[in-house]
């Protein structure tokens, strides 16, 4: 049975305000990542496959949990995260849409420039919404078909719409699962006769002792 393990990267620069600023990780990401992958070595989690994108935070979250040393970790732009600064930046600018400050902020934010995206009313978007779509379910599919257990580091816009593809969420469900998904969480994909369903969800078990509770973070 094919399982896909996706990984969310660790912390990233939470004062970014830039597509370039967001992407590296924070000593607490490097931090959440060990600690992933001191659990995964610790259970005996069987992976043959190691993905990644191409972003520096995805590779750095890797290397952290030492993903490299029982495969070849491969490097894949179909599994980079949409440009959410630049989406933002140019929502701002062309509908005067202001960007939050705060977490509470992104819960009405986010549905809403998903679903201007999507209907094309942001100009000059680095891609269109169906590109996004296309690229994530081509991505799934090509790892999917391939022999043995796959561990996939990348973040989380694209769990979400992965979510979205198997479950069938609309635009509000997609961005409240995206906002609450946490640095370094586990989320799995199993075969069940043609199709891959979602098995699990958002976990953190390497983040469940008291006094890693801290680490249990969304930004």
């Amino acid at each position: 049975m094919t399982t896909i393990t996706l990984i969310r990267h660790g912390q990233a620069n939470t004062e970014a305000r830039t597509e370039a600023e967001y992407d590296r990780l924070s000593p607490l990401g490097h931090q959440q990542a060990a600690w992933l992958g001191a659990h995964m070595n610790d259970t005996g989690e069987h992976i043959e496959r190691v993905y990644c994108g191409t972003l520096r935070r995805h590779n750095e979250t890797a290397q952290s949990m030492q993903a490299d040393s029982h495969a070849e970790i491969v490097q894949d732009e179909r599994l980079n995260e949409i440009e959410y600064f630049t989406l933002a930046q140019l929502m701002l600018a062309q509908h005067g849409t202001a960007i939050p400050d705060d977490r509470e902020g992104f819960v009405t934010h986010l549905p809403l420039l998903f679903k201007t995206w999507q209907e094309g009313g942001i100009k000059d978007a680095p891609e269109t919404f169906q590109s996004f779509e296309t690229r994530v379910s081509d991505a799934i599919a090509d790892i999917s078909n391939g022999r043995g257990p796959a561990l996939v580091v990348t973040s989380g816009g694209l769990i979400g719409m992965v979510a979205r593809q198997v479950m069938n969420l609309d635009l509000t469900a997609m961005s409240l699962a995206c906002l609450a998904i946490m640095n370094t969480s586990v989320h799995r994909l199993h075969r069940v006769g043609p199709v891959m369903a979602l098995t699990q969800f958002n976990a953190v078990p390497h983040l469940e002792k008291r006094d890693r509770h801290y680490a249990q973070t969304h930004l």
